[in-house]
């Protein structure tokens, strides 16, 4: 799924909209071994139970699978391993500060290539209630017949 800014999507957290209240979105780099990369470009990579945390100043990422390498040897990779996500202090300062104050958690929405290099956009969340997720499918749902019905094959 390529888009016009150079952007080419690998992971994708499909439940982020869905559990969280998402805002504070932050664009940051990745340390990743090689054949990391390389299973992350072969589609190897999975998001969900994923969350970022803040230690002395940093940000890691936890939870975060990505598939071993078939081709790799004994230099492989742990899949579950700590990742240091790259970002400037003064942002990595501010997105803390929203967290402490509000008692929130930050999130990876997505991994992309962006110029050839591995990024993940993270996000400030807050936990939707049962009745906030039946507002979103019905919402959803909503969407869905109206544009069926612009296109004149709407069957309910």
């Amino acid at each position: 799924m390529k888009k016009t800014t150079g952007e080419k999507i690998i992971v994708q957290n499909r439940r982020a909209n869905y559990d969280y209240f998402l805002s504070d979105f932050l664009e940051t780099g990745i340390t990743l071994t090689g054949t990391e990369v390389k299973s992350l470009r072969a589609g190897g990579g999975s998001l969900s139970d994923s969350y970022v945390v803040s230690r002395n100043q940093e940000l890691f990422l936890l939870n975060m699978n990505i598939a071993p390498y078939k081709q790799g040897t004994l230099f492989n990779h742990e899949p579950l391993r700590t990742r240091k996500l790259l970002a400037h202090k003064q942002e990595i300062l501010k997105i803390t500060k929203a967290i402490q104050e509000k008692g929130l958690t930050i999130i990876p929405v997505k991994i992309y290539l962006k110029h050839g290099l591995i990024k993940v956009l993270i996000a400030v969340a807050k936990g939707k209630q049962h009745f906030d997720k039946r507002e979103a499918i019905k919402k959803k749902d909503t969407e869905r017949k109206m544009r069926a019905a612009s296109h004149g094959d709407f069957h309910d």
